[in-house]
């Protein structure tokens, strides 16, 4: 049901940059771009994300409350994104771990703007 998502910014080149690297262990790649925001997605008939300056050249914040996440396949691939995103300057906002219920295996960090993500996987519960 979603077509996309986006974060506001407010170094377009850092954040690009910063999602070029992790969306790309995704297998994700840009899709559409101009001078103020940037789109990635894994194909054209999955959801996108992109960064984005604010439209009203106000500063971008972060939503309280706000938080976008990435499904991946296993836990391996949950601890790998996470790692990659926190090689790239995110900072850490939970560690990869079981939680919240059985089977969901998740990670938290924000990017360079303060933008809270997760990375996911449902796992099979005994």
């Amino acid at each position: 049901m979603i077509g996309y998502t986006m974060v506001g910014t407010n170094n377009l080149a850092k954040a690009v940059e910063f999602y070029d690297n992790l969306l790309g262990e995704l297998g994700a790649q840009r899709f559409l771009e101009n001078e103020r925001f940037v789109a990635w997605s894994t194909g054209a008939d999955q959801p996108g994300f992109s960064v984005t300056l604010p439209h009203n050249d106000e500063a971008a914040t972060v939503g309280n409350g706000t938080m976008i996440a990435m499904s991946v396949e296993t836990p391996a691939q949950v601890d790998a994104f996470y790692a990659k995103a926190i090689e790239l300057g995110a900072t850490d906002e939970g560690a990869p771990g079981s939680r919240e219920m059985p089977g969901f295996y998740v990670g938290y960090f924000r990017d360079l703007d303060g933008n809270k993500l997760n990375v996911f996987c449902f796992t099979e519960v005994a």
